[in-house]
């Protein structure tokens, strides 16, 4: 929780609104699979996109606005002052909330580096809001990291990747672990990249000190994800590459990008996507307590955190610990400062990560049958709208 007494509350949601009446978003223009569509509409029937409209359907101007699919975040710590790494129930709903507000549909939450015992338990109670349909799954970012690398993580509680010990967090969340960060040159990296791939839990690759050539020898054990590409791994070298290399050129990886104008310069954001391609990048918040909140003081896992101008650092060595970004602010600054074409924001924000997580046949576009997830922006690509299966956490018209 932040400690300063100044700091600002996002506030949270009203109840999503419903009127159980089928709904067409009509004027937008909207964001398909195929491209762009001016003056389109999306059909809302219950919860989910309909192909057509029945007669006594709802109409809502939307005239001068983009709509573009939910956004699914996988990768984030927090939100609204509130921790999913160590939080009650309360407080992990109180930042999904705050996600929700700006953008997020989906959401994997993710913990930081812990003790075991800890993990295990952090496991169990995200599991059950897995189960419920709150998150989509839990992500493990730690302990099984370089302590060259490790960022804002405890190295006192560091440890290499016993595949043993990643099959019990594994087993701890029940079916809901979605993903694993490790640096797989240490011990038993390799081993744990295969115990992942063969539970169908992805193997991300991240604050590591790995070689090129150990970078390959992983994503050929099944690695599919570089977790914040750039951040908390050794830089490209003429003569050692590197893992950055190897995780770009390698069509099977999907790269995180922290797209809030900190953690990447505009020009290696550009890198990525002409070397990866816009199928294979995810944008993410990495976001923390502090993410749609205010400055202060607030703990990431064991650490000391100061928030400053939006700025996420540790109070001891002033490492960035992960970001206050939304992803409503990503998508603006891809599209306006960074000259991603929309549509190519779009897979980022969505139909890439819906794919990496195996729910794209339920989100990650807008088409029929799928879940009535998604973002109306103004002209400027400010939101104005979110909807979520069907009911507005936003509503565009009360905006």
């Amino acid at each position: 929780m932040a400690t300063h007494p100044g700091a600002r509350h996002t506030p949270t949601s009203p109840h999503p609104v419903t009127s159980g009446t089928p709904l067409v978003l009509s004027g937008a223009t909207v964001v398909l699979p195929t491209g762009t569509v001016p003056d389109g509409r999306v059909v809302v029937e219950d919860t989910r996109i309909a192909a057509a409209a029945p007669e006594h359907a709802q109409v809502v101007d939307l005239s001068g606005h983009w709509v573009v699919p939910g956004f699914v975040d996988l990768h984030n710590h927090g939100g609204g002052g509130a921790s999913f790494t160590s939080g009650t129930v309360e407080d992990v709903l109180k930042g999904i909330r705050t996600h929700r507000l700006h953008g997020t549909t989906t959401l994997v939450a993710s913990t930081v580096t812990g003790d075991m015992d800890f993990l295990t338990q952090r496991a169990g109670l995200l599991s059950e809001l897995a189960e419920q349909g709150d998150i989509a799954g839990v992500h493990f970012e730690g302990p099984f990291i370089s302590p060259c690398r490790k960022g804002a993580h405890s190295e006192e509680l560091l440890r290499d990747p016993d595949p043993a010990e990643v099959r019990k967090l594994v087993d701890a969340a029940r079916g809901h672990a979605k993903m694993v960060t490790l640096a797989t040159e240490l011990p038993g990296g390799i081993d744990s990249v295969r115990l992942l791939a063969e539970h169908g839990v992805i193997a991300a690759i991240g604050h590591t000190d790995a070689t090129y050539e150990q970078t390959v020898e992983a994503i050929d054990a099944g690695a599919t994800v570089a977790t914040h590409l750039f951040n908390a791994m050794p830089p490209v070298g003429h003569r050692a590459p590197g893992p950055i290399t190897a995780l770009l050129e390698d069509g099977r990886v999907t790269v995180e990008l922290i797209n809030d104008g900190t953690h990447l310069h505009p020009a290696a954001l550009q890198l990525a996507f002409h070397h990866a391609g816009a199928d294979r990048v995810a944008f993410i918040t990495d976001a923390m307590d502090a993410a749609g909140f205010g400055d202060g003081r607030y703990m990431l896992g064991p650490l000391e955190v100061e928030v400053a101008d939006g700025v996420a650092r540790l109070v001891e060595g002033g490492s960035i610990a992960g970001s206050t970004l939304t992803l409503d602010r990503a998508f603006k600054r891809a599209v306006t400062i960074d000259r991603v074409p929309v549509t190519d924001a779009v897979r980022a924000l969505s139909a890439n990560p819906a794919r990496l997580l195996g729910l794209d046949d339920r989100i990650g576009s807008l088409e029929p049958g799928k879940d009535a997830d998604l973002v109306v922006l103004d002209a400027d690509f400010e939101l104005k709208g979110v909807m979520r299966h069907g009911a507005w956490v936003v509503d565009p018209q009360l905006v």
